[in-house]
């Protein structure tokens, strides 16, 4: 078993897969994965409730089932919707931890990459409070570089994906204000977890 390991601040602890230096919040909406799934895929989402606006709690509410979807009309279609993620990357770099990787989020959904199917059983799910046209921050592309190199240090060699390309028919983020290459940028030329998207 990997021990723990220090990369940008984040301490990993792989006996129960939270990470330490960051803020922790559970979310009941999670599972166990399958027996012997290794963990092998990072999906980079993007997410703002409504869209388009930030620093709310409503994110924090729709992992923790305690949304008030009569608040706001675009909160209808999440009624009943039990969703997570590992990982929520604020707009000013807050890095919040909701799942332990070592079971599995809800973030997927009916998705599939490289001949696989039901990506949730091994992947981590990183949502960036973002949406599709509006650039995302540069504090959050230094929050998100040393949670990569962290969590690839236990999870090796795992290949980063966007929502977008593990559904494409569903889902378009973390969309075209995502800066692919700004973040290949940040995380060096030696990664292995690169792919052609």
């Amino acid at each position: 078993m990997p021990t723990a390991h220090v990369t940008g601040g984040i301490i990993v602890l792989p006996q129960n897969g939270w990470l330490t230096n960051v803020r922790r919040i559970s979310s009941p909406h999670y599972d166990s994965r399958p027996p012997n799934c290794a963990i092998n895929l990072l999906v980079i989402h993007g997410i703002s409730l409504p869209s388009g606006v930030f620093g709310g709690d409503e994110i924090r509410q729709l992992f923790c089932g305690s949304l008030n979807c009569n608040q706001h009309s675009a909160f209808a279609s999440l009624k009943n919707l039990r969703v997570s993620a590992h990982f929520l990357i604020r707009r000013d770099g807050e890095l919040i931890q909701f799942v332990s990787c070592d079971h599995r989020a809800w973030h997927a959904g009916e998705s599939h990459w490289q001949g696989r199917d039901n990506c949730n059983d091994f992947s981590i799910g990183i949502e960036l409070e973002g949406t599709d046209d509006i650039p995302y921050d540069d504090a959050q592309y230094d929050a998100l570089t040393p949670l990569i190199l962290a969590l690839n240090k236990l999870y090796t060699p795992l290949q980063i994906v966007g929502h977008q390309h593990i559904a494409p028919h569903r889902k378009t983020d973390p969309g075209a204000s995502f800066n692919w290459q700004q973040l290949f940028n940040h995380i060096g030329e030696d990664y292995d977890g690169r792919v052609n998207l």
